[in-house]
């Protein structure tokens, strides 16, 4: 059988659209011409690859088995058939996505934009939310970088531990906290906002409250740190924040913070990408500049990288 590396390529685009019309889109093809390269695909492998099921289509379990490995032999082969010998960004042109909560993109996003445009003035950058579910994106190359606070579990992705922030008690700064012995009894019998993505009323400070004897009440939940500032900053409610990266929208607010009065484990700071990129000269590149705007936004920090 000879070897069509189209049919390749075609076949990880269908396996990430599941769509022959959005297959034909992402390839700039019409819909009969790829309706005829998804039949070659079927020939070649003898599988159907995908099924329609109503007005969708789904693929088949050997589909499904197969659409990791698909994905990066495309991306192997890229790497392979175009190597790269230097890098000048002065004449890279490339537009590289990056995803972060609110707090991470509020405190370093302007400065890695500044630091990118001086050195490589045809780049883009794209900063997207953080989502409420987990998503395949970095596997799919449709994100280059992500910041969170999670360091990832399967061994496709790499990892580096940029640095870590504190959580503190932020709240108004006529806010009958602000004043006096903050004790974990008083700390407990505030109202409370808590920051989740997918919307729980409960996470691991309730668990240490209790170890303490101790419940809070949780009056709401919203879906990231920016909102939770803003609903503080109106009523007699506090909220658990990271004071490094939020403390410039802490004080623009008009708000204050204040250390827990128990210890908590530091949250860290983690920089993740797919295994894929780890020699891409370009890739390689933005890590360094998200890396010496982290240093600067949290001062100069030892890294670990996984």
């Amino acid at each position: 059988m000879q070897l069509d590396l189209n049919l390749l390529r075609a076949l990880d685009v269908l396996l990430e659209e599941n769509s022959v019309g959005g297959a034909a889109f992402r390839l700039n093809l019409s819909e009969p011409a790829m309706s005829r390269t998804l039949s070659r695909i079927r020939k070649v492998t003898g599988d159907a690859i995908l099924v329609r099921t109503g007005h969708t289509m789904t693929p088949t379990p050997y589909a499904q088995r197969i659409r990791d490995e698909v994905h990066l032999l495309v991306q192997q082969a890229r790497l392979l058939l175009a190597p790269q010998k230097e890098l000048d960004p002065l004449t890279l042109s490339r537009t590289f996505t990056l995803r972060s909560n609110e707090a991470i993109l509020s405190r370093i996003g302007p400065d890695l934009l500044a630091r990118i445009a001086k050195q490589a003035p045809q780049v883009r950058l794209r900063f997207l939310a953080e989502s409420s579910t987990d998503t395949p994106e970095l596997r799919h190359g449709h994100i280059d970088l992500e910041m969170g606070s999670s360091t990832p579990n399967l061994p496709e992705f790499r990892h580096e531990t940029l640095g870590e922030d504190h959580l503190e008690v932020v709240m108004r700064s006529d806010h009958p906290l602000a004043v006096g012995d903050l004790t974990p009894e008083r700390y407990a019998a505030a109202r409370h906002v808590s920051v989740s993505r997918r919307g729980r009323l409960r996470d691991p400070m309730d668990d240490l409250l209790e170890t303490l004897g101790l419940q809070r009440q949780v009056v709401t939940t919203v879906p990231s740190s920016m909102a939770a500032l803003q609903f503080i900053q109106h009523s007699e409610m506090v909220v658990l924040a990271p004071v490094k990266m939020g403390q410039a929208l802490i004080q623009q607010l008009g708000l204050m913070s204040r250390p827990l009065p128990f210890p908590i484990q530091p949250t860290p700071l983690v920089l993740i990408w797919h295994g894929r990129m780890q020699g891409d000269l370009a890739h390689v590149w933005l890590r360094e500049n998200v890396r010496e705007t982290v240093r600067a936004a949290l001062g100069d920090l030892q890294t670990t990288a996984g």
